[in-house]
């Protein structure tokens, strides 16, 4: 039984189908939160089977399954070739990854995930990390500011709430959600306040916690540890994140194209697996986190 309360897992047919679990194989659950996806794995694992997960959020732990064929590592995902190998593995049958903020996190009001709550500024994912939101808010340079706004929230008002919020610092720091609301309340029109609000807390959590950059890292390993014919399950929630998966599987880069032979024809590490897989109507009715989350599979060649 888990001990925090984690939501049921997105798509868990669908991501785990899209493995192709061979009962003996070795498999990495990346993103191991309340365990579901990680649990449904081991149900389709036989004796000599062995799935590693991973998870940086201390909280996560508290979930850990006891079974012999189960570990649970405490890191980020940016470090699991390095962290693979420690425990004795170079090449695993299957990856899976579903991205974003957990249930659990976003129904913790202290974490300072949700925008529902009063909180003080912090989204850290590892309650480790040095920065938060707060250092975000507060200490970043108005270009640095417009620039997480532009890029991670993909708000047209970047250079004005980055102007506001440094012009506010000269009198206060800004410590908690509201007094952040506050000072940016020009910009969330009651008809638009939850959608403005839920793309600048986006942008705010992704800088926090280097979603962008570990995503890279974590794709570019993947070639390399995933076997000929391994399997990647990649669930993401927007479209930043959707946008370099597919660019990833299907040009093997993130930006530019590959070289191409005399006749036009390139190699990439990965392929896809079918088309982009999203839930169903009673799915979301069930599980409101699942509304813009999206599936695609890729087989390494």
């Amino acid at each position: 039984m888990t001990k925090m309360n984690y939501h049921n897992p997105v798509l868990l047919k669908e991501t785990v189908d899209g493995l192709n679990i061979n009962p003996d194989g070795v498999y990495v659950d990346v993103t191991f939160g309340g365990g579901g996806h990680s649990r449904e794995i081991l149900n389709r694992l036989g004796e000599k089977g062995r799935l590693l997960a991973f998870d940086q959020d201390q909280d996560a732990l508290e979930n850990t399954i006891d079974d012999e064929r189960f570990v649970l590592i405490n890191e980020n995902f940016r470090y699991a070739k390095r962290f693979l190998k420690f425990h004795g593995v170079r090449e695993v049958d299957g990856v899976l990854a579903d991205f974003g903020v957990s249930s659990h996190q976003f129904d913790v009001a202290e974490r300072g995930f949700s925008t529902r709550f009063e909180a003080d500024l912090d989204m850290r994912m590892n309650q480790q990390n040095e920065l938060s939101a707060y250092h975000v808010i507060n200490d970043y340079e108005e270009e640095q500011l417009k620039q997480v706004f532009l890029q991670y929230g993909e708000l047209r008002a970047a250079p004005a709430m980055a102007r506001l919020i440094v012009a506010h610092r000269e009198n206060e720091n800004i410590v908690t959600s509201s007094q952040l609301k506050q000072v940016l309340k020009k910009f969330l029109s009651p008809r638009h306040e939850n959608k403005i609000l839920a793309q600048i807390y986006q942008a705010i959590r992704i800088e926090v916690n280097q979603e962008i950059e570990a995503l890279k890292e974590f794709l570019v390993q993947m070639p390399e540890v995933l076997k000929k014919g391994g399997r990647l399950s990649f669930i993401s929630y927007h479209s930043l994140e959707d946008r370099l998966v597919k660019r990833f599987i299907r040009n093997g880069m993130f930006e530019g194209e590959p070289e191409r032979d005399v006749f036009g024809n390139f190699e990439v590490p990965l392929k896809k697996v079918g088309g982009l897989i999203v839930p169903d109507k009673e799915e979301i009715k069930n599980n409101n986190r699942a509304r813009s989350a999206k599936l695609r599979i890729a087989e390494k060649n």
